[in-house]
């Protein structure tokens, strides 16, 4: 396959970037996307060039590092990582274009990087629970019903790529800050901490300059994981249980 692909290219997040084109040959259709932006950075690390920096970690779906958009489509035209994207989707010929996510509280590191840092401080704000200390626990001590640990289990499957951010026309991150809080609320485990945990992660999540969700759904259709849009209605409820709580103390 051959391939025009215009990268988008910014030294730093106070630096003005620009779309750079660049032409690739000789790419199998069973390369993953990210193996055929090695074989870009190859060409341009011969020619003297200074190479497309892009975030990687696993390659295998797992860790959410592989942040590109691509053709205006977080992660890619499939539902999956971008790591899990092969070239066969598209075709011999193609103009494709990349950029990073597009979102305030994403700022640019460079080119297609950008700081997600944003999440580990709402995860942080309020993403623990309260555990005894001293001998491990029996496993069955604290009996957890099926229908709420596969509630929990659907929402903890958020790897935190930041594809819902991207895709919302807004910028929001409530699909993410949903499915942080909404796995560890339901399960008993996190009951001591739950209503300021909803408090605390909302608040930052405010704090962090992301938009407001208006309910169009595009985070949910970005989603790799699938987390579902029903995620921030649970949230909401249980965000306004702890408002109500608080405001009668």
């Amino acid at each position: 396959m051959r391939l025009t692909l215009r990268v988008w290219r910014q030294k730093n997040a106070d630096a003005d970037g620009a779309m750079s084109t660049y032409e690739v040959d000789d790419i199998s259709p069973d390369m993953s996307f990210l193996e055929m932006l090695d074989v870009l950075n190859e060409q341009l690390i011969l020619n003297g060039e200074d190479p497309v920096a892009f975030d990687h970690d696993c390659r295998e779906g797992i860790c959410g590092a592989c942040s590109l958009v691509i053709n205006g489509d977080a992660h890619g035209p499939e539902r999956t990582t971008t790591c899990q994207l092969h070239m066969r989707s598209f075709k011999d010929g193609d103009t494709i274009d990349i950029e990073p996510w597009r979102a305030a509280a994403f700022p640019v590191v460079k080119d297609l990087v950008v700081d997600r840092s944003a999440f580990d401080r709402i995860i942080q704000a309020g993403g623990y629970v309260t555990a005894p200390t001293g001998a491990a626990p029996e496993a069955h001590a604290t009996p957890v019903p099926k229908p709420d640990a596969d509630f929990a289990f659907e929402h903890a499957e958020c790897i935190g790529c930041g594809a819902c951010v991207a895709a919302c026309p807004n910028g929001a991150a409530m699909l993410f800050t949903s499915a942080k809080i909404n796995h560890l609320n339901v399960l008993p485990q996190g009951a001591p901490e739950r209503e300021t945990r909803v408090l605390d992660m909302v608040a930052r999540m405010d704090e962090e300059g992301f938009g407001g969700c208006t309910l169009t759904g595009e985070c949910a259709t970005a989603c790799p994981k699938g987390i579902p849009l029903m995620s921030l209605t649970s949230m909401n409820k249980e965000w306004l249980r702890a408002t109500r709580k608080a405001s009668k103390r």
